[in-house]
């Protein structure tokens, strides 16, 4: 099976990296990684070669992505099957579907984990699925995939994934950067639940500060659940200093 992948980025690497065992892959990217790409065992190609795989799987910031999907539409085949890998789904699965051919085949998935968390083994690692545009048998064959290589599979609706990433996924995210920006470190003198909240800072410290921004512009939920966070910090610190 012929494979395009758009983007070459940490998670494009990973996911490449664990599908090369399985598909003949077919990489794009702006910047040329051609040399990377080979020793992988798949193929440098340009975008019009990528977008004429049977299935295309864009991996670029969700900020990029309505305008590569208007750049891939001229180029898709005829019941071809695009996935998009944004950590939300909402909007992405509303891009897809109004700019991508009515003919091509629409999944959305969110594979919840990253090149830090799944670097040694993804086995054991969650993956959502939002089937949108997609026949029953080739969806399924897709669950199989991943289930025989130890994913766990959630299907939700793009709904349902927005509002609970913004709890598990956001606000993580925001504890971590707000550490960062704390500048909290190691200490020797330490606790059990301190080392927890480092875990935490190094969860997100590799991750760019555009996925952040991304994740918390585009999740309709993100604003609401930011705001319930702080006013609950500041709640128990008014506790605390009366």
């Amino acid at each position: 099976m012929k494979i395009g992948l758009i983007g070459f980025g940490r998670l494009g690497r990973l996911i490449a990296k664990n599908l090369v065992q399985d598909a003949d892959l077919y990489i794009y990217d702006i910047a040329d990684y051609s040399s990377e790409i080979f020793e992988l065992g798949a193929h440098s190609a340009d975008l019009k070669t990528v977008c004429e795989c049977p299935i295309v799987i864009p991996f670029v910031p969700m900020s990029e992505l309505e305008n590569l999907l208007k750049k891939m539409a001229p180029h898709l085949n005829k019941n071809s099957l695009v996935i998009d890998v944004c950590s939300v789904k909402s909007l992405p699965v509303e891009w897809m579907k109004e700019h991508l051919p009515a003919e091509v085949s629409l999944l959305g998935t969110h594979p919840m984990f990253g090149p830090d968390s799944a670097k040694n083994t993804l086995f054991g690692c969650k993956i959502v699925l939002c089937p949108i545009r997609i026949e029953d048998k080739t969806y399924q064959d897709i669950v199989s995939y991943l289930e025989t290589h130890g994913l766990k599979v959630i299907e939700a609706t793009p709904k349902e994934h927005d509002k609970q990433i913004a709890h598990s996924l956001l606000l993580t995210h925001f504890i971590g950067r707000s550490l960062m920006d704390f500048e909290a470190k190691s200490l020797p003198i330490d606790t059990k639940g301190y080392r927890r909240l480092m875990k935490i800072l190094e969860t997100v410290e590799n991750d760019s500060w555009q996925l952040f921004a991304d994740m918390n512009r585009y999740n309709p939920y993100a604003k609401e659940t930011r705001d319930d966070f702080l006013a609950s910090m500041n709640a128990i610190n008014a506790l605390v200093v009366e």
